[in-house]
């Protein structure tokens, strides 16, 4: 693999998990846990969304800390992991953006008061992102370990 993109990801699943993590430990506490019921409430998103929205964000950041902290205790199988936990992180952020998009859902209840969908477009950004560098550190490790890529 190559040691450049291993950082990369490193860096990326660090990042993601410990803010991912954050947002959903936040929801705990006011004033960011009424701000969530009124952005599912107002986005006419079932009840249980609640919930899953909170124990989405915390397992997905807690997936991605792990990721990083026991990579060598992983082995291959950080790479499952971190695909799954970024398959994850795009559909929630696309719910996310569901819910910036509603015009029921005021600025004043989304993270940093802002009603276009800048943050979670850029969450789902990174979720490719590092997608993106995990797949071609798996087609860089076939090709050295001389596997034919399809």
């Amino acid at each position: 693999m190559n040691p450049g993109n291993d950082r990369v990801i490193n860096i990326i699943a660090l990042v993601l998990g410990v803010t991912m993590f954050m947002f959903g430990f936040l929801k705990f506490f006011e004033p960011f846990h009424s701000w969530f019921q009124v952005q599912i409430t107002n986005s006419h998103l079932p009840g249980p969304a609640f919930a899953m929205g909170i124990a989405g964000e915390l397992s997905i950041g807690s997936a991605f800390i792990a990721a990083f902290a026991a990579r060598a205790r992983l082995g291959r199988h950080r790479q499952k992991l971190v695909v799954a936990t970024c398959l994850g992180l795009i559909a929630n952020m696309c719910v996310a953006i569901y819910v910036h998009l509603q015009p029921n859902v005021p600025a004043g209840v989304l993270p940093l008061g802002i009603k276009p969908p800048f943050i979670p477009l850029s969450f789902l950004a990174l979720a490719v992102w590092e997608l993106v560098l995990v797949s071609r550190s798996q087609v860089g490790a076939k090709h050295k370990a001389g596997a034919v890529v399809p």
